[in-house]
Parts: C-alpha cells; structure tokens; sequence
C-alpha cells in the first residue's frame, strides 16, 4: 500500500506536522507499506538539519528520520525551499530537494493520500 503525506504546516507551533509525521511512522512501520512524505509551505521548514528543542518536547527532524529509516521517502518543496532561505547543505540527512512534478508523481500512484 502505498500512503503519500503532504505536510503544509510549519514544524512547531501548531501540531499537525507533528501529528502528520506521528501517522506516517507508524504506518511505514506496517509490512508493504510504503510511505512518501511531501513538505510544502511551511512545512519545508520541517526538514531543516540539527533542530534543538526543548528537552522533553518533540523533534521533527527525528520524526523524519524515523520515517526514512523504515524505508519511506522525505521530498521538500524547491521553491518552499527557497522562500525560507534554506539550501540542500540545510535540510536533514535523507530528505530531497523536490519539485511539484514529483509531488503529482507520488499522488498519482498513491493508494491513499493524507494531507496535514
């Protein structure tokens, strides 16, 4: 089965990335399934590298390593990219740059997609 997320909020502040990627873990833990997470708007700033938190409060950039290391794909929007002034040597290992072509890729071949 394959599940596509497309994540539009920032990372911190409201919960629906959090919650997003809490979804997207767990069912890339699922046998046969696969998992692709898209980040758009806001969200791009998901996949920004070494993000520190307060001890004890969630961390995304771990939330997408969780995903990734249970085979699930993490795309960034480009131009999301651009917008927020981050550049590849700033996004978290295992995480691509992306394009919107990819992004109706993943959708037309998505058994389910979820949108956050």
């Amino acid at each position: 089965m394959k599940t596509l997320f497309i994540l539009n909020d920032g990372p911190y502040g409201s919960e629906r990335t959090y919650n997003g990627l809490r979804l997207a873990g767990a069912v890339a833990r699922q046998e046969g399934s696969e998992v692709h997470v898209f980040l758009i708007g806001d969200a791009a700033s998901a996949a920004h590298r070494n993000q520190k938190v307060p001890a004890g409060f969630y961390n995304v950039e771990t939330m997408l390593g969780n995903v990734l290391r249970h085979g699930g794909k993490i795309g960034i929007c480009g131009t999301c990219m651009e917008a927020r002034g981050m550049s590849d040597n700033d996004i978290a290992d295992g995480a691509h740059k992306s394009t919107l072509a990819e992004l109706a890729e993943w959708t037309a071949s998505a058994d389910k997609v979820l949108v956050f």
